[in-house]
């Protein structure tokens, strides 16, 4: 078994909040507040992933805000008075965003703006890194393509490096290209000490968890699926509904009888690249989101939840659901609630 990453075991994302938003001080006073850290402490999580946009606390010619770390050393005093653990995600950083639809671009090419990441990292650092018992560091969420792999790398050493002058001991995830995949994992960088952990996001099968999504390329927005489906069912509707899988027998669906329900054993061959890597390279191994969009059926939420979760749990790995609220995921949101008091139970 892989490295655990202790008290990040149960956990739900805070998005909306400091990233993916309006970046108003309303937004910001309102969409989350104590009382939520509250609930989810009552959920019996025990930690929270806090996504950022670099916008929170730097202008466009990256001055500082100092309003916006306030609102970040006001998320850890939550979550500690809370009895939470909480990992600082940049989300968004100048020149790159996971999501093409915010309009930002050349962080891999432009060595002013990795600058920039750096020192915004050294200031994170600074100012957080004496909370090595109640913060985790991740560097950046979801790199997109493979072509980045190696200035990723180079990157993300380097940042490191730079973090580790000002913090020694802070833990500091990292995931891959093809937004947090597990398949990058074997190409991430090795780790340079014993406090980096490897993390990877699960949305699979894509066609189920975000069936209707009208930000998937090809997807129908009435698109409906049961998660209890044939693997040939999964494998023609993915091919049909999703463009990066046109006309294509994908190989997750096609190593297993084409007439057996999909269960746990996907999961268990999907993950099994991730635990090896962690095995052979000594890390704890981290899934930073994971969730089923509010357009499916709440018994089939339920079931993906049971399905994938036992899997994770046999393997030790800690996880972190997408997400608390809205962002289309929103596990206080009404979709979920014929099923939320069990659902709660297995994340």
């Amino acid at each position: 078994m892989a490295r655990v990453l202790e008290g990040y075991l149960h956990g739900v994302n805070l998005g909306g909040w400091l990233s993916q938003c309006d970046h108003t001080k309303k937004r910001y006073d309102t969409f989350i507040t104590e009382a939520d850290f509250a609930t989810i402490r009552s959920w019996g999580m025990d930690h929270v992933r806090v996504p950022v946009d670099y916008e929170l606390v730097e202008d466009r010619d990256g001055n500082y805000i100092e309003e916006g770390f306030g609102y970040i050393s006001r998320a850890i005093e939550w979550a500690k008075k809370n009895g939470l653990h909480m990992i600082l995600d940049l989300h968004k950083t100048f020149g790159y965003s996971f999501d093409l639809g915010y309009g930002e671009s050349g962080f891999f090419d432009n060595e002013a703006y990795q600058e920039r990441f750096y020192r915004l990292w050294e200031e994170f650092a600074r100012r957080y890194g004496s909370e090595v018992e109640n913060v985790v560091f991740e560097l950046l969420n979801e790199v997109t393509a493979k072509e980045y792999s190696d200035t990723w790398n180079r990157v993300s050493t380097t940042c490191i490096g730079r973090i580790r002058k000002i913090a020694p001991d802070m833990r500091i995830i990292i995931g891959g290209y093809y937004n947090n995949s597990i398949e990058a994992l074997v190409d991430l960088a090795a780790p340079v000490d014993d406090k980096i952990i490897y993390t990877f996001h699960c949305y699979e099968p894509l066609i189920f968890t975000h069936q209707g999504a009208p930000w998937v390329d090809g997807m129908d927005t009435s698109f409906r699926m049961p998660f209890a489906s044939t693997y040939r069912t999964y494998s023609k509707n993915s091919s049909t509904q999703v463009d990066a899988f046109k006309n294509l027998e994908l190989a997750t669906f096609k190593a297993f009888d084409p007439e057996q329900i999909l269960g746990e054993e996907y999961f268990e061959r999907m993950l099994a690249e991730a635990v090896r890597v962690a095995e052979e390279r000594n890390v704890a191994l981290y899934c930073g989101e994971f969730g089923v969009i509010d357009r499916a059926q709440a018994k089939d939420v339920l079931a993906w939840y049971q399905t994938f979760i036992k899997v994770m749990d046999r393997h030790g790995i800690g996880r972190a659901a997408w997400s608390y609220k809205q962002m289309d995921f929103g596990l206080v949101d009404p979709y979920v609630d014929p099923v939320r008091e069990e659902l709660l139970k297995l994340i």
